[in-house]
C-alpha cells in the first residue's frame, strides 16, 4: 500500500466542508491547541513528537501532535497553535499551509479540550527541540496510519477507546491523539481507496 502525494486542494475542501468536533460538555476543561502537520518525503507523512522521558511529567513518553496551552497574550487558538509550533519545533507560520481546524477533542485524565489544527509543512528545517520537553521528532507515514486503521476495522465505526491505538515503531499512539487521527482518516477516507485496487491513494501531487 503506497499513497503517493497528498491532494491538498481536495482535503482543504474536505475540511472546510465537515462539521468539527464539538466543545466539551462541560468548561471545566482548560484549553490547548495541536498542530497536525502533513508534508511529503517524498510520500504522505505526519509530524508529531514524543514528550520527555521526565520524572512525574503527566504525559511522560507519550505521542503527541505539537502544541499547548492557549495564554491570555494569545490572540486565539490559531495564534496559539503557531505560537507552540515554533516555539516546540522552531517552525514559523511562514513554513505552513493553513487548512483549518478539525474541532475539539478531550482528553481523559487531567481535562483539556485541545482544537486540532491541520496545516500543510513546506518540510523545510532545521527542526530544533527542547530536549526537557521532547524526547524525539517523529515522521509518521501516513500509509502506516491507514493500514493500522484498516486492519483493526476502525473505519465508520469509533472503537472503544482502550482500543483506538495507532502503533509506529516502538511506540503506541492513543488518547486524544488517536482520537484526532482517526477523525482526520475518516474525513479524507474517500481519498484513500484508489481506482485501480492497487492500493490507497490520495490524489496527485500538491
Amino acid at each position: 500500500m503506497i499513497i503517493e502525494s497528498i491532494d491538498s486542494k481536495r482535503i482543504k475542501e474536505i475540511i472546510h466542508n465537515s462539521n468539527p468536533a464539538g466543545f466539551p460538555v462541560h468548561d471545566t476543561h482548560r484549553p490547548a491547541c495541536v498542530f497536525l502537520l502533513l508534508f511529503n518525503r517524498p510520500d504522505p507523512h505526519i509530524l508529531a513528537i514524543q514528550k520527555s522521558d521526565t520524572e512525574g511529567y503527566p504525559w511522560r513518553n507519550q505521542a503527541a501532535l505539537p502544541g499547548g496551552h492557549i495564554e491570555n497574550s494569545d490572540a486565539g487558538p490559531v495564534a496559539t497553535a503557531f505560537r507552540e509550533l515554533e516555539e516546540e519545533l522552531n517552525i514559523g507560520k511562514d513554513q505552513i499551509d493553513f487548512i483549518g481546524s478539525l474541532g475539539h477533542f478531550q482528553t481523559l485524565t487531567r481535562p483539556r479540550d485541545i482544537e486540532a489544527f491541520v496545516g500543510f509543512w513546506s518540510g523545510k528545517g532545521p527542526i530544533r527541540v527542547d530536549s526537557n520537553e521532547i524526547a524525539r521528532v517523529l515522521e509518521i507515514p501516513l500509509t502506516t496510519l491507514i493500514k493500522t486503521h484498516q486492519v483493526k476495522d476502525f473505519h465508520l465505526s469509533m472503537p472503544d477507546i482502550r482500543e483506538l491505538e495507532y502503533p509506529f515503531k516502538d511506540i503506541i499512539i492513543w488518547g486524544a491523539t488517536a482520537r484526532i487521527l482517526y477523525h482526520f482518516i475518516e474525513l479524507i477516507y474517500p481519498l484513500i481507496v484508489g481506482r485501480d485496487n492497487s492500493g490507497p491513494q490520495v490524489g496527485s501531487r500538491c
